[in-house]
């Protein structure tokens, strides 16, 4: 049986959990910044680190969930997840609206990857 491997982990979460050869990471916010491309930029910087922490990188990505608190942000957000994906490695992705836990929070990134057994 496989062990599940928790890490940064508080009493209400953690920031990723690995099982087997697949990373499932909680969702990632970036520091408030003037902008969602501002915000995008951190977020995907935690991801990479994440990722790296794990056994995982970029080109490893499952799927992707994206949430935006206002859609018209969505063309400003992919422009800088086009410059960071690795190019023919997109994972499965979808993009919603939702009300973020902070209304100065304007994205925010869930991800599921595959990475080296534990």
């Amino acid at each position: 049986m496989t062990d599940i491997i928790r890490s940064h982990t508080n009493t209400r979460m953690s920031q990723a959990v690995r099982y087997g050869t697949t990373l499932y990471l909680a969702g990632q916010v970036g520091e408030v910044g003037e902008s969602v491309a501002d915000q995008t930029r951190s977020c995907l910087r935690k991801i990479e680190a994440l990722l790296a922490e794990n056994g995982s990188d970029t080109q490893r990505m499952l799927q992707c969930t994206i949430w935006l608190a206002d859609m018209a942000d969505f063309p400003a957000m992919n422009e800088v997840w086009d410059a960071w994906v690795p190019a023919g490695a997109g994972p499965a992705r979808a993009c919603g609206e939702a009300k973020l836990a902070h209304p100065e929070l304007l994205v925010e990134f869930i991800v599921i990857a595959a990475c080296d057994a534990a």
